[in-house]
């Protein structure tokens, strides 16, 4: 099956009115349609041959094509059966070789039993659904699977949230994640214009580069609950908030004294360091008090 033009629009609407198709809102389907906007992330992505890559959302393979010509070993996460179809007659040279596999179904439900199969690939490719992109970060992250290098394409105000920092409205505890476990660095934006069909909202690429010196705290759980529960309540002050998490004020009063944090601040105003001290602290035994 010949692959279509994917840099035309008119090109992947003939081609999907002519199997019947369409694109499904609900999964988020936007194509890039921007050539040199994909070789640049594809660039990014600094693939060699033989490695492994996971990729989300290939659609009809624009970016698979282009992973796979640089000898790459692909697997890709695909929702809509129809595009499912479609990648099994663009790419059947390289499912017969071995280079390409494909897994239907939602990624979120299916990624941990690839990964207990296959153990982290050292690549991750997505431009990812709107609707799962933050939830699909911060799950692999807490699950303790980080890849030495990442490249996905989300909305802008999610990619801001990403490299955020303290003090900002947008610093959240998927800011405190992302930063924890990876270089966060921003790539491009891309408008609407560069998707078909035309999203609502601009997009940015973020290039993630696993962290050397992770995760610079003793209890790498302890430090997920505990900046979670920080930003449980925005408005509420750490004080507050910790005192949720502990269930006794005189524990958080001799904590935050002990890692000299003004118990009136939000933690929004918290740096990684300053909660990593104060993750390290519970669990040096102040849990136990």
């Amino acid at each position: 099956m010949n692959h279509p033009d994917y840099n035309s629009p008119a090109a992947l609407k003939a081609l999907l009115d002519e199997s019947g198709m369409s694109m499904q809102k609900k999964f988020g389907q936007n194509f890039l349609i921007n050539g040199a906007a994909r070789k640049r992330l594809t660039d990014s992505l600094d693939v060699s041959g033989g490695m492994s890559v996971w990729e989300v959302g290939p659609g009809l393979g624009s970016m698979t094509e282009e992973i796979l010509m640089r000898g790459a070993n692909a697997t890709v996460f695909e929702i809509d059966r129809g595009f499912v179809k479609m990648l099994n007659g663009f790419f059947a040279q390289y499912l017969r070789q071995g280079n390409l596999r494909i897994i239907e179904g939602d990624v979120l439900k299916t990624w941990k039993t690839v990964l207990e199969k296959d153990g982290t690939p050292q690549r991750f490719f997505g431009n990812l659904p709107y609707n799962i992109a933050a939830a699909l970060i911060a799950d692999t992250i807490e699950q303790d699977v980080r890849f030495d290098r990442a490249v996905v394409t989300v909305q802008k105000e999610v990619a801001q949230r990403m490299s955020a920092q303290p003090g900002t409205g947008d610093y959240s505890s998927f800011s405190i994640l992302c930063q924890w476990a990876y270089d966060v660095q921003p790539l491009m934006d891309l408008a609407g214009g560069n998707f078909w069909p035309r999203p609502n909202v601009d997009s940015r690429a973020v290039i993630l580069t696993r962290k050397t010196d992770f995760p610079c705290c003793a209890n790498k759980a302890l430090f997920m609950k505990m900046q979670r529960a920080l930003f449980v309540s925005r408005r509420k002050n750490i004080r507050n908030n910790l005192t949720m998490f502990l269930a006794d004020g005189d524990k958080t009063a001799y904590a935050l004294e002990k890692a000299g944090i003004d118990p009136s601040l939000r933690a929004e105003s918290l740096s990684i360091g300053k909660l990593l001290e104060l993750s390290d602290i519970l669990n040096a035994g102040i849990l136990q008090l």
